[in-house]
């Protein structure tokens, strides 16, 4: 996990209010960091073996060089999964930093750089924990595997049988290699 040295030093300790007018924020420049449980995230709860733990973040409001709007989201910790091979508990370790665009409309997508998401703000406040939630989600892998298992895209599917039988399998010619024949004879 994070440790509270490891956070740049413009990333001091604070409350995260429930919600940020998100302009002001960048016109102040805001910044916040802390440890949110995972008990906080009722969406991500969902997804999880249980709330057991927490997520280190942070979070800052500010402008880029070419005056661009954004918010930044860094974010680390374990989230508790289950295997989908073998059904154990295990912990994911997860480390997000994400640059968000702040945006008006959808049209000001187009105008952000590239490589940012765009986050739409409009002239409403936004719920940072509600933003650090889904790059939360959009962490957890699809299919969750144990390190030092197979993943989803290793898995082997087979029709079972034992080596005798698929070397037998593997020796049954082919029902296009007939048609193979057949148009090659008729030609």
């Amino acid at each position: 996990m994070l440790e509270r040295e490891s956070y740049p030093p413009q990333f001091m300790p604070a409350g995260l209010p429930e919600t940020i007018d998100a302009w002001r924020a960048v016109m102040a420049r805001r910044r916040y960091a802390g440890v949110l449980p995972l008990s906080t995230f009722p969406r991500l709860a969902s997804m999880l073996a249980d709330v057991v733990g927490g997520i280190r973040y942070a979070v800052a409001f500010d402008r880029d060089d070419q005056g661009f709007a954004y918010v930044e989201v860094v974010a680390e910790g374990l989230l508790p999964l289950v295997c989908q091979r073998t059904l154990d508990r295990f912990e994911f370790p997860v480390r997000i930093d994400q640059r968000l665009g702040l945006i008006r409309r959808e049209a000001d997508e187009a105008g952000l750089p590239p490589g940012w998401e765009p986050l739409l703000v409009g002239e409403d406040a936004i719920a940072p924990k509600v933003v650090i939630e889904d790059e939360l989600i959009l962490a957890v892998p699809l299919i969750p595997t144990q390190a030092g298992e197979a993943s989803a895209e290793e898995w082997v599917w087979s029709t079972g049988g034992d080596a005798e039988t698929q070397a037998a399998a593997e020796e049954r010619p082919s029902p296009f290699a007939a048609l193979g024949r057949l148009r090659g004879g008729s030609a």
